[in-house]
């Protein structure tokens, strides 16, 4: 399941840019993910909340949330010029039944924003 070490990837990201957005901490995680991205959603979910309970991510809240947005897939046809929706990498046009298509969304993996804020230090004292 390569969707744990893609999890591991993006919380280091968000680890390492938090603190220039002045974050201590990460309470919200929102990702796209194309339909042919290779990518499956519900791992990425398990990935995210097992990686969150295993405390090596101290700067996510107990309730941080992951939240994904679905882009559809898209291809055109190179012939036809036709827009249509590939139920892979590889799929013919289904008007010329060319195998021409170029794709043009659905391939999109990647961190639209993350949302955190910063300790009361009154609170910590």
């Amino acid at each position: 399941m390569h969707e744990v070490a893609l999890m591991e990837d993006i919380l280091a990201i968000v680890d390492r840019h938090k603190n220039g957005q002045g974050f201590d901490y990460v309470n919200e995680i929102e990702l796209i993910v194309g339909d042919i991205s290779n990518v499956m959603p519900e791992a990425l979910f398990m990935a995210f909340d097992m990686l969150k309970a295993s405390g090596e991510y101290p700067f996510l809240l107990e309730d941080a949330m992951l939240v994904m947005e679905q882009e559809a897939a898209e291809a055109r046809c190179t012939v036809c010029k036709r827009n249509y929706k590939p139920d892979n990498r590889f799929a013919f046009c289904p008007d010329c039944e060319m195998p021409s298509g170029e794709i043009i969304k659905g391939e999109v993996f990647q961190i639209i924003s993350y949302e955190g804020g910063r300790y009361d230090e009154s609170e910590a004292q």
